[in-house]
């Protein structure tokens, strides 16, 4: 007896969770690499990810992380609504030369949870004289 009122549940659940699925919110990136070519030690170290919601719902990002503390990302406060585009802030070190290879983790709730943004370029020590 326990079984069936635990299946009646989960399915009950599985209906719920499908018609959810309906409206959901979809994060669609421009770009998911942002290329930082060759720069110069202490340049501007400011890049954007551009993304747009393709879904239903309005999306919200929970949270932007970098894989490390020489990379500042901002994620946008607001909902991005259906079809708006919306932008992520990335802030880099540019005093750190040597190459860059960081990866940014994307927390919302869109149909995909979880995306990886990478950061990728070089930081050349300025040469005062050519």
């Amino acid at each position: 007896m326990m079984k069936k009122i635990v299946l009646v549940l989960f399915v009950g659940l599985l209906g719920l969770s499908l018609k959810a699925q309906d409206s959901a919110a979809k994060i669609e990136f421009k770009s998911e690499t942002v290329d930082y070519g060759e720069i110069d030690k202490g340049s501007d170290g400011i890049r954007v990810f551009e993304f747009t919601n393709t879904g239903s719902a309005p999306l919200i990002i929970s949270d932007v992380r970098s894989s490390c503390g020489c990379t500042i990302p901002k994620k946008p406060e607001d909902p991005i609504m259906p079809g708006k585009t919306g932008e992520i802030q990335v802030k880099y070190d540019t005093n750190r030369v040597g190459p860059i290879r960081k990866a940014i983790t994307v927390t919302s709730n869109a149909d995909t949870p979880t995306k990886i943004l990478k950061i990728k370029g070089e930081v050349k020590a300025s040469s005062g004289t050519k």
